[in-house]
């Protein structure tokens, strides 16, 4: 099964389970899709994932992080699509929810947010933005 979204489709998932209340959700595992949940991870958005292998083929179980019942990621939203990629210079680089949110890049020095952007003074392709 190929998709022409891959990260599109987790953060899909991830928000769909949010509005079910779940704990748990599984996707596909790529390179791409670790990058962004290592971002997550850092900035304090989910527990964490690992990588299962199920019927042959490696999938990240990703444990979902609620605080007073309420779910940590209010809203993840996808930014650059394949059909409208968006970059932003170091200088342009959004401020989501006045930095209580995140915006995670893909830059020439890897994945990471946009404080960390600023911080190593590149911009980018804008992957997605969560608060």
């Amino acid at each position: 099964m190929s998709f022409s979204d891959p990260l599109g489709d987790m953060l899909t998932r991830i928000r769909n389970a949010i509005m079910r209340g779940r704990t748990n959700v599984s996707t596909p595992a790529s390179n791409l899709r670790g990058r962004v949940l290592d971002v997550l991870a850092e900035e304090g958005f989910i527990r964490g994932y690992s990588e299962v292998e199920s019927d042959g083929f490696k999938a990240f179980e990703i444990e979902l992080k609620y605080y007073e019942g309420e779910a940590v990621i209010r809203e993840i939203k996808r930014v650059s699509k394949p059909g409208r990629r968006v970059y932003s210079s170091v200088k342009s680089l959004p401020q989501i929810r006045n930095g209580l949110g995140i915006a995670i890049l893909s830059t020439s020095k890897g994945v990471m947010s946009d404080t960390a952007a600023r911080e190593a003074n590149v911009g980018g392709e804008i992957l997605c933005q969560v608060s």
